[in-house]
């Protein structure tokens, strides 16, 4: 089968590797669509993990071989698949600290090498510890929407955390997918969102989505007009969905006493930056932090996807096939202001294009 093979220093090549073998309890699932994660970008970029690696873990496809021991499933199944299933018995566990648990850390779909993820190949087998994790796609639904099940359950997981009541304001900075993510969902939850971003054109996507206020994340009177739009009061919760430090600062200057700025991009370790200690201590402003998914919202996450009362199909702007897969991290990684979602899908699936398409 063809791979979209990590060989280091930012490189990926296409090869011939061969199609996983299962065991009794596994799955073989042929991929249909695969999103691009700013996760597997920071990978590929920053050289983080040693080659050969096949990456890419917002999967969806088809089943088309099944274990003996595996028989809860069908081949010819359309399914979402998560590569990151806890144990849901150890102390993290029991702590609902999911993305801690020693299962969790370990990633239970491969293309093959060590596992990665592989969705970024033609064909994927899933461990066991994995099945749980299955999602199967119902019939009216496209393998697009199953992909992106993974990243809703992170933004529902983040946004469970800030613990909102209906008619609270929250800041977004960045209106990227995820933060269009954020904003819809909280918007869903009956939060008022002021959504920020650098580009007028995701400012327009962000009030599509449900956004009560919009403003250039630049603009010096931002601190004034949360004061203003909140009556002085300032914002419930801020979600930081870029990684920007200077969102981080603007976000803790404008949320109000015992508010919580969350951050969600935040994840290339060992860069700091300064921060008002006593805006924490004595003004109770919390700092959070939200990685990865949340196994006991899989399935409020699939009626939210599948109802469509979420509709994360206007959030894919581009398709790549497979063997372009290099190009389709390329952009992902840097956006132009017309491309949101960027999903790499198989040759004979694949379109350069916009809108609900795919």
């Amino acid at each position: 089968m063809r791979a979209a093979v990590y060989r280091g220093h930012q490189t990926l090549c296409i090869e011939e590797v061969e199609v996983p073998r299962i065991e009794a309890e596994e799955i073989l699932v042929r991929v249909e669509a695969c999103g691009v994660c700013p996760t597997d970008i920071k990978k590929i970029h920053y050289d983080t993990v040693p080659p050969p690696r096949i990456f890419g873990h917002e999967t969806a496809g088809t089943i088309v071989a099944v274990g003996r021991g595996a028989r809860e499933f069908e081949v010819g199944e359309r399914v979402g698949l998560h590569h990151h299933v806890p144990c849901m018995d150890c102390h993290y566990c029991r702590h609902r600290a999911f993305a801690q648990c020693a299962t969790y850390r370990r990633t239970g779909i491969t293309a093959g090498f060590e596992p990665s993820g592989g969705g970024f190949a033609e064909y994927v087998r899933v461990m066991p510890f994995c099945l749980p994790g299955v999602v199967r796609i119902p019939a009216g639904n496209t393998f697009a929407e199953g992909a992106l099940l993974e990243p809703v359950n992170t933004v529902l997981k983040g946004v469970r955390q800030l613990s909102l009541l209906p008619g609270d304001v929250v800041l977004v900075c960045g209106q990227g997918p995820i933060g269009l993510l954020f904003t819809q969902i909280l918007a869903l939850e009956g939060v008022r969102v002021i959504a920020t971003d650098l580009l007028d054109n995701r400012l327009s996507l962000a009030r599509r989505f449900g956004a009560w206020q919009v403003l250039n994340g630049a603009d010096p009177a931002l601190p004034s007009q949360v004061e203003h739009w909140t009556e002085g009061r300032g914002a419930d919760a801020a979600v930081v969905a870029v990684p920007s430090d200077a969102a981080v600062i603007q976000a803790q200057s404008v949320i109000r006493g015992a508010g919580t700025v969350l951050l969600f991009a935040h994840t290339v370790r060992g860069r700091m930056t300064p921060l008002d200690l006593a805006r924490i201590c004595v003004d109770e402003k919390g700092l959070l932090g939200s990685y990865s998914s949340d196994f006991t919202l899989q399935e409020e996450v699939a009626r939210l996807v599948f109802s469509r009362r979420l509709d994360v199909r206007s959030l894919i702007t581009h398709t790549f096939s497979l063997s372009r897969t290099a190009e389709a991290v390329a952009l992902a990684a840097k956006p132009t202001p017309d491309s949101l979602k960027v999903v790499v899908v198989p040759e004979s699936g694949a379109t350069i294009q916009t809108g609900d398409e795919n």
